[in-house]
């Protein structure tokens, strides 16, 4: 049961005196470091979480969860396709698309890109595309106007704004009198789309008119696959699973993880890794609270043989000193939540006034995706945080407690 009177004692305990101030230091050494561990922790793993947020903020507003395409290159009766797709409860949206690699050129300049033909308005329901536009909207792509809709970052590679005309080469190739041709056809720039730096988004695609596209592939009235969203992005895979076992043998069913997955688990172990290695920092300031608790044993032998004469109990002894290692790592653990809550929703703008004061720029968006430091409070990471300091805290007074209920009170008095 609980006992008071090893509250008031361990209580007591904690307070300095004039002969062993030097022990109150490292107690306070000890919880500064609990309290630095647990700042840095909760800063660093709030920081991830923003970079974690922004990178598939970019990656989902413009990838589809999930494509369903056949191994011949083309799906012939998408409609059909799509309206039994109805019969799936997760699946919430989908889009018909064409897509091909192309060359676009305009005066003397070129540039690779991937061209996507879509219906804008079913588009929405799928991507993000549509908010992401930055001069004209994805609806000004009509049929048979042969409008183009290109990245910010192509469409300065090739020094076109809006109501320019490109022109598109594709891979396909027609039979003339002179000879064998390239396919090409001149589209008119009729938006721009910033999607952000990093996955090179903005400097790849190009969208397009489904009906321009079937015409400028030569698909007919076919299209390439349909882009799919689904209730849980996480769940994509299984999904996918579900519909390979049920569609026809010729389906092809990818999702975005076949592409990204590899990157999103490197974040995700990097996350866990300073995880680990900042936790080392708590560990760190508990050993120093073993040796202040055993200095205090040490010094407290003559008291601990007169509470023992008393009829203080081996239990009783270790709680008190248990209580007064615990009451340092609770005292730690809250200031470093508080300190750590604080700096993680003030690291932003923090970050910039030190690059305004300094007049430097210690991001860039080309090697880090964003250009400045995001961050993002999981409070799962909070609590998470602070038990595990505790915890630390808690165990780090076991050895020096049973020390100190080991102590023999004819030993201890003897020299006394």
């Amino acid at each position: 049961m609980f006992n008071p009177a090893a509250l008031f004692i361990g209580l007591r305990y904690t307070r300095a005196k004039r002969r062993n101030s030097f022990i109150s230091f490292i107690s306070l050494v000890s919880m500064i470091g609990i309290a630095l561990g647990v700042t840095v922790l909760i800063t660093v793993l709030s920081v991830m979480n923003g970079f974690d947020k922004e990178i598939r903020s970019r990656v989902f507003s413009l990838v589809p969860a999930m494509t369903i395409s056949t191994n011949t290159g083309y799906l012939a009766d998408w409609q059909g396709t799509r309206k039994s797709l109805k019969n799936y409860p997760f699946i919430v949206g989908s889009a018909p698309f064409v897509t091909g690699e192309v060359l676009l050129s305009y005066g003397g300049a070129s540039q690779p890109s991937l061209v996507t033909g879509i219906l804008p308005n079913d588009e929405k329901t799928v991507t993000e595309l549509a908010d992401k536009m930055v001069q004209g909207q994805l609806t000004d792509l009509q049929p048979g106007k042969f409008g183009i809709v290109l990245g910010v970052d192509l469409a300065a590679a090739l020094g076109v704004g809006m109501g320019d005309k490109v022109t598109l080469v594709t891979q396909q190739v027609s039979l003339t009198p002179a000879g064998v041709m390239p396919r090409f056809k001149r589209f008119t720039v009729v938006g721009i789309f910033h999607a952000g730096t990093g996955f090179g988004f903005d400097k790849g695609l190009a969208f397009v008119d489904l009906s321009d596209a079937q015409k400028v592939f030569g698909l007919s009235g076919n299209v390439t696959g349909l882009h799919l969203k689904v209730q849980n992005v996480y769940s994509a895979p299984a999904y996918a699973q579900q519909l390979r076992n049920e569609l026809s043998e010729t389906a092809v069913i990818t999702t975005w993880a076949d592409q990204f997955a590899e990157f999103f688990h490197a974040v995700q172990l990097e996350k866990t890794m300073m995880f680990l290695m900042l936790l080392l920092i708590i560990a760190v300031a508990a050993f120093n609270l073993v040796a202040t608790l055993v200095m205090v044993v040490n010094e407290k032998q003559a008291d601990i043989a007169i509470l023992r004469t008393f009829g203080a109990t081996p239990r009783m002894i270790m709680s008190i000193f248990i209580i007064q290692g615990g009451l340092v790592g609770v005292i730690g653990t809250l200031i470093g939540v508080v300190g750590g809550v604080l700096l993680a929703w003030n690291v932003t703008p923090l970050f910039k006034g030190i690059e305004y004061v300094f007049n430097v720029q210690l991001m860039s968006s080309n090697v880090y995706f964003v250009n400045y430091l995001p961050s993002v409070i999981f409070w799962t990471d909070v609590v998470k945080v602070a038990v595990l300091a505790l915890l630390l805290s808690l165990l780090a007074t076991i050895y020096p407690a049973w020390r100190a209920s080991r102590t023999d009170p004819v030993e201890a008095l003897r020299y006394e």
